[in-house]
């Protein structure tokens, strides 16, 4: 019995990998096409810019269906749900690789990005439950490396194989890997109930439950922050005379995101607010450097060394923060994080064009600024519920 009871306060590494990895995957396809837009469009016999909105619809997929389709499945059990998505996501992928059709394309990266958004609607879930109640934190963080790594070495990798092979290898490799987790999460993932159908509530009164608006607030301003930055990077870096180092500045954002994602992981437990606030405070002083830097090499990379320090963390950060707001309904919550987050995305996109094209990539890190200032509003006043001084150590 003693020996049962240590084994269920540790964390349950063999599984959180497996999640980890399907993160990973999920992160990366999406942003995939970007590096290897010419060829693709070539393929297909499209413009360039066609092309990309293969990025934009995998995002719209993701933001239309995550928040349905998770309360349509929230009486599914947790592991099928799981391997369902898996399995469409990768499905999804071959299409992509083997069409030469336009249409079908869009249509494969939709039902891409449905099945991912499922998935992240499930994962952070998933990994509170697996793990004892003072291990939740570093559960989560652990699944949520694979955002970091898919942004600082998944998409240059990406691109060097579509570059070296073709695109089509590229996408047949992201279904591999996905056949590969799907048969990890069988052999190693615990199985979890769904919700009882006389217990759920419909997904809109979730936002009634204190805390919860809090964090999707803060979820939506400070991913379109981060995300007019991050997809003009090379635009703004090219102004400084660095466009030819935009895969070393990003290296160096990827790495300290990476040390973000292990300090927060140990000490998310009981300092979640605290965290949050330095996460804000780190990106906006990155911001600021560039803002007012002249082009000092040295200057760029500690300024996105910072930002990587603040931006890692907060996935797990935000993704706690539900739940832990959520309470019974940290499913429900997940999803429309996750939906906030794609929307953030696209519109970062679109906001960032705007800004460049009425007032240059300057803009940027100002735009920054001025977005996190409500983040942190925000964060500060909610003190009794979404962001605590003090987690609470129930289980949801």
């Amino acid at each position: 019995m003693d020996h049962d009871r240590t084994q269920d306060q540790r964390l349950p590494l063999a599984a959180l990998p497996a999640l980890a990895t399907a993160v990973f995957i999920t992160s990366l396809t999406e942003t995939l096409p970007a590096g290897v837009l010419p060829a693709m469009s070539a393929d297909v016999n499209v413009g360039e810019s066609a092309m990309g909105q293969s990025v934009t619809i995998y995002a719209i997929g993701t933001a239309l269906t995550a928040i349905p389709l998770t309360a349509a499945t929230a009486g599914w059990r947790r592991k099928r749900l799981l391997l369902t998505a898996m399995a469409a996501f990768a499905a999804a992928n071959t299409v992509t690789a083997v069409s030469a059709s336009f249409p079908l394309t869009m249509l494969a990266r939709f039902v891409a990005g449905v099945a991912a958004g499922l998935a992240w609607a499930l994962l952070a879930g998933y990994a509170r439950r697996l793990a004892p109640v003072h291990l939740q934190g570093r559960a989560i963080a652990i699944v949520m490396t694979g955002i970091p790594v898919a942004l600082s070495l998944g998409v240059p990798a990406g691109t060097f194989l579509g570059k070296a092979l073709g695109w089509q290898v590229s996408f047949l490799i992201m279904t591999g890997l996905t056949l590969v987790v799907i048969a990890w999460i069988i052999a190693t993932v615990p199985d979890q109930p769904g919700q009882r159908q006389d217990g759920r509530t419909p997904m809109l009164r979730t936002l009634r439950v204190p805390g919860v608006t809090p964090v999707l607030v803060v979820t939506l301003v400070f991913v379109l922050a981060h995300t007019i930055l991050y997809t003009y990077i090379a635009t703004f870096l090219d102004r400084l005379g660095m466009g030819g180092s935009t895969d070393l500045v990003l290296l160096v954002f990827g790495g300290a995101s990476l040390v973000s994602i292990w300090y927060v992981g140990a000490h998310i437990h009981r300092r979640l607010r605290t965290l949050t606030i330095a996460s804000a405070l780190l990106v906006a002083g990155a911001a600021a450097i560039l803002a007012l830097t002249a082009g000092s090499p040295a200057l760029v990379y500690g300024a996105a060394a910072l930002w990587g320090l603040g931006w890692g963390g907060v996935p797990t950060l935000l993704q706690t923060a539900a739940g832990d707001a959520g309470g019974e309904w940290a499913d429900a919550a997940q999803a429309m994080l996750v939906t906030l987050w794609n929307v953030a995305m696209a519109g970062g996109g679109v906001v960032g064009g705007i800004l460049l094209g009425l007032l240059g990539s300057a803009s940027f890190p100002w735009s920054v600024l001025a977005l996190l200032a409500p983040v942190l509003a925000v964060v500060v006043a909610a003190r009794a519920h979404g962001f605590p001084a003090e987690r609470a150590t129930s289980t949801a």
